[in-house]
């Protein structure tokens, strides 16, 4: 059965820092293309940032661009995302997701508040 959990969302303050996981399991993260994708209140889905484990090439939406690293522990079957220098706007429920067979976690709660 494939599973995708996230892990790691909680309450920061503006400026501050987390880093969320997603461990698979039931497959491989190996030769796959992960996402992670979010969702604030009341909004619709957000593309937030995508890794080509293939070949370790990432993207970034503008938005979280040169803040936030998107990586991967293939032996660990773990997605990350380190956030750095968060803002209001960023909090959001955060899923990770495998799109190619439509395997999506049950997401995340990031809020930033001071």
């Amino acid at each position: 059965q494939v599973q995708l959990v996230e892990s790691g969302g909680a309450l920061v303050q503006p400026g501050g820092s987390l880093r969320l996981s997603c461990a698979a399991s039931g497959f491989t993260l190996s030769g796959t293309w992960m996402h992670w994708v979010r969702q604030a209140s009341g909004k619709g889905l957000e593309w937030v940032s995508t890794i080509n484990i293939n070949d370790g090439t990432t993207y970034y939406a503008d938005s979280v661009k040169g803040r936030w690293i998107i990586s991967t522990d293939n032996a660990k079957d773990t997605l990350y995302l380190q956030m750095n220098s968060l803002k209001s706007d960023d909090a959001a429920v955060y899923y990770c997701a495998e799109l190619f067979s439509g395997h999506w976690g049950k997401g995340t709660l990031v809020t930033v508040s001071s």
